[in-house]
């Protein structure tokens, strides 16, 4: 890492971009480090377009081509299943989204609310474009109506599933393979599986904040953030890895990208519909989410 004295806080992907909203005309940040490509393409305007040196060895497909932002890693959907509880109530093992709206998994479900969660949107809109949404179908709100009447509850984080998963509250956590894998790794009686039509994933990206009060500084980061000893290290602990030449080498029980099905994706119509599809969805579903 360079030499540079950093400050670091955390949020879940939707509570970054509100901050950032919210601090538009007095930016705090510099640098947004690592949050989801969809929100980043949303809110375009509050960032300045930058291309970090070796921006040549991250592939077309996870960079702007202006440089308004700079894919690192991916995250993807999975479920986090409680072995001990799933036998105690004599539920089967292997699961797909279909088999989650089976009345046998009533009260064994906790998910993420999009609106607040990076994660529990990818697995909204994966959904959406399988079942056909761009060609104008509404089946998946049909859907999510029965899977909401196996749902506990809806948490404003993508960790919090798994994490109440593994602990017993429920059989069943809807979460994303690092944080599954980490419960796993941890000791935890759970196992990690990916829903057979396909899992949902995002995009993890960077991005120079307009107005930055430390912009050399922070560009000096974002250079840091894909050069080849970074990509090393995210490559320990992430599914896949953008720059060139760099396999996962998780040292969790985390499978490589390419051994597992994902869903097609269309980041560009996520990050333009996310408003009204998150309207949507909380109109319908908001009695069972988390306070913030």
């Amino acid at each position: 890492m360079p030499d540079l004295d950093i400050k670091w806080v955390r949020y879940s992907k939707g509570e970054v971009m509100a901050k950032l909203i919210a601090e538009k005309d007095n930016p705090q940040a510099d640098v947004i480090y690592g949050t989801a490509v969809t929100e980043l393409a949303r809110y375009k305007d509050l960032f300045i377009p930058y291309k970090p040196k070796d921006f040549d060895k991250i592939g077309a497909e996870f960079k702007d081509p202006d440089g308004y932002w700079t894919a690192i890693d991916m995250y993807v959907a999975a479920f986090c299943i409680n072995k001990e509880r799933l036998a105690q109530k004599e539920l089967p093992m292997h699961l797909s989204w279909a088999d989650l709206t089976k009345p046998i998994y009533q009260g064994e479900i906790i998910m993420p609310n999009p609106g607040s969660s990076g994660t529990g949107y990818l697995q909204i809109t994966s959904l959406l474009l399988d079942m056909g949404i761009k060609e104008g179908k509404e089946d998946c709100w049909e859907f999510l109506k029965k899977l909401d009447s196996n749902i506990v509850e809806y948490t404003n984080s993508g960790s919090a599933p798994a994490k109440l998963a593994s602990t017993g509250e429920v059989a069943i956590g809807v979460s994303f393979g690092y944080r599954v894998a980490k419960q796993m790794a941890d000791g935890f009686p759970v196992e990690m599986a990916f829903p057979a039509e396909g899992s949902g994933y995002e995009l993890e990206a960077n991005a120079l904040v307009k107005g930055a009060n430390h912009p050399e500084s922070a560009k000096r980061f974002l250079d840091w953030a894909i050069s080849e000893n970074a990509m090393k290290a995210y490559s320990k602990y992430k599914i896949m890895v953008t720059r060139e030449g760099i396999a996962s080498e998780a040292s969790i029980p985390l499978p490589p990208a390419e051994e597992v099905k994902l869903a097609k994706m269309d980041f560009e119509w996520s990050a333009k519909n996310k408003t009204a599809i998150v309207e949507k969805w909380t109109s319908l579903f908001q009695d069972k989410t988390v306070p913030e």
